[in-house]
């Protein structure tokens, strides 16, 4: 290494003539050397795959000489000093070079000697294409895909780097899609990325993801503000773009999260993100959403805590149980079903309930073994508590992505039929956020499982905006209605009338009506009065392990 500290203007110069490399370098890394000082700015990018120390770096050539192959690494060495010693003014040559992991990829290595006007050697560049690296290139875009990003987030948790992630993307691509067709839709995914590109971060921090959804990393600054880099490219595509003379606006979402915690892996940082993304999407009007601070004000235990779970799904759902509130009929107060709750416990974090497992993970890949789980475990209970209850039914609650899934209704009749239960002791809640879902599509499962004879509830009514119209558009045998209507009603006339008023709706759908929250004996008194179908609170008991359940109904 030179001990000659590199002047200013030589480095300006030298990121100057870097930058228009790796504009037109597509798909490959970019090195460049200054040979005077044989000081080199290398692609970010492959620093990052290949573990070099630094993008800037004195005698670069003979460190990544120490990445390479031992069998190739006398010819790599020969064809340098081929190089800086004048005899050859252009490198071209192929070897294998060392990942972190231990493994080698092979590359391709083209380089070119660029002389002043006098003749003598100033800069040596050119580009490494990683001919294992077409696995991290989104061949629509040119920008990393969902495989880098997967790469180099991992890249950036073992050096222990504290990164901004941020998700953006635009709703409705399908729209683009149908009414201009592939091409322009093609050419609207290659705008949104060089924009973001361009003017968010660069080319070797911006990625693709998926369909309409792009990411971006940084390191940390804080004079950085994500908010108003996402306002500024909300506005812009607000505006419209025009491509092939058409004016297309774009409506975008945005998710972002901080990884300030190292004790994680790529997929909780993606699952994180994803749910900052959705929320922005259903519930913030595309409203950037920071995932963890805004909920918690601790990112770094909300990420850890998450990974644990994350964790547990993989190693055999390790941590989790069931829970069992049962659910009496209105008139006699006898047990006639239970609601299956989920819980996750472990001696670090406690015990968490659904609210803060289901929204994180139902999004994820994994998710579906998690909700097979449930199912079974729920059935195989429901089977030992029929011993005393004959015609006893379970409430099993589901996720809008299980319902969406296209093998999800041969799922539940694989379960029954594995546990071999009747299908009417079967009853699956949905929420309000199944408004989420084609109404087609979820009219298509209810009817399939109600026909074999599943029943079917709607959970959580009145919490949400679409309620009513879920229950004028589907059908459903039971309508439960969310414990937050009944708090105040022994107090509150309003509530009173309210409630009578939810009752007798659903009632005229045709369904019986259950009542979440049922915490003291006025209440259960009022509600009689409503014609209510069944009762689910405290008052009769708090959920229960399935030995406590077994317990109670043995009398």
């Amino acid at each position: 290494m030179m001990d000659q500290k590199f002047p200013e203007e030589a480095k300006r110069r030298l990121d100057s003539l870097f930058e228009s490399y790796a504009i037109i370098a597509e798909n490959t890394y970019v090195y460049l050397c200054d040979m005077r000082y044989n000081y080199s700015r290398w692609s970010k990018a492959l620093v990052k795959a290949f573990d070099l120390p630094s993008e800037y770096m004195y005698d670069a050539g003979l460190i990544w000489e120490e990445h390479i192959h031992p069998e190739d690494r006398e010819a790599y060495h020969r064809g340098l000093d081929d190089v800086f010693s004048g005899k050859q003014n252009a490198h071209d040559m192929q070897y294998r070079a060392r990942r972190p992991d231990g493994g080698y990829d092979l590359c391709t290595c083209r380089g070119i000697v660029i002389k002043d006007e006098d003749g003598e050697p100033v800069y040596f560049g050119g580009t490494i294409r990683n001919h294992s690296d077409k696995n991290y290139i989104d061949t629509l875009t040119g920008l990393r895909n969902r495989n880098g990003f997967f790469l180099d987030i991992q890249n950036y948790i073992q050096n222990k780097t504290t990164i901004m992630i941020g998700m953006a993307g635009f709703s409705k691509f399908s729209n683009i899609n149908e009414i201009y067709g592939y091409e322009v839709g093609n050419k609207v995914l290659q705008h949104f990325g060089r924009y973001l590109m361009e003017n968010v971060s660069n080319r070797e921090g911006t990625y693709r993801l998926d369909g309409s959804r792009f990411a971006v990393i940084s390191v940390v600054q804080e004079e950085k503000k994500p908010e108003q880099s996402y306002e500024k490219l909300r506005s812009y595509f607000r505006k419209g773009i025009n491509v092939d003379g058409n004016d297309i606006i774009l409506e975008l979402n945005g998710g972002v999260v901080y990884l300030d915690s190292f004790n994680v892996d790529y997929r909780t940082v993606l699952s994180c993100l994803n749910y900052a993304y959705q929320d922005s999407k259903r519930n913030k009007h595309g409203d950037l959403v920071t995932f963890g601070r805004e909920l918690t004000g601790d990112n770094r235990k909300e990420l850890e805590k998450l990974y644990a779970v994350h964790k547990s799904v993989a190693k055999e759902l390790e941590g989790f149980y069931l829970l069992y509130q049962p659910v009496v009929d209105a008139e006699t107060e006898k047990i006639i079903g239970a609601e299956a709750l989920l819980r996750w416990k472990s001696d670090e974090y406690g015990t968490l309930p659904p609210d803060a497992i289901i929204p994180f993970l139902e999004t994820d890949p994994i998710f579906p073994v998690l909700g097979e789980w449930i199912l079974c475990k729920a059935l195989e209970d429901a089977k030992k508590i029929m011993e005393y209850i004959p015609d006893f039914k379970i409430n099993i609650n589901l996720s809008y992505t299980q319902v969406e899934k296209a093998d999800f209704t041969d799922s539940v009749w694989n379960a029954i039929n594995k546990t071999g239960i009747g299908p009417e002791h079967v009853c699956l809640e949905m929420t309000e956020r199944c408004r989420l879902l084609d109404m087609n599509l979820l009219s298509d499962v209810i009817t399939r499982l109600r026909t074999g004879g599943v029943k079917i509830a709607l959970d959580d009514f009145g919490t949400g905006y679409s309620s009513v119209g879920l229950i004028t558009k589907l059908t459903f045998d039971t309508i439960k209605i969310d414990r937050s209507f009944v708090q105040n009603i022994e107090q509150d006339e309003q509530e009173k009338r309210l409630l009578y008023n939810f009752t007798d709706m659903a009632g005229a759908f045709g369904a019986n009506v259950c009542v979440e929250g049922i915490e003291t004996a006025g209440i259960r008194d009022i509600l009689r009065t409503y014609g209510v179908h069944s009762f689910q609170g405290y008052y009769y008991s708090k959920p229960i392990t399935i030995e406590e359940f077994l317990d109670k109904v043995r009398g």
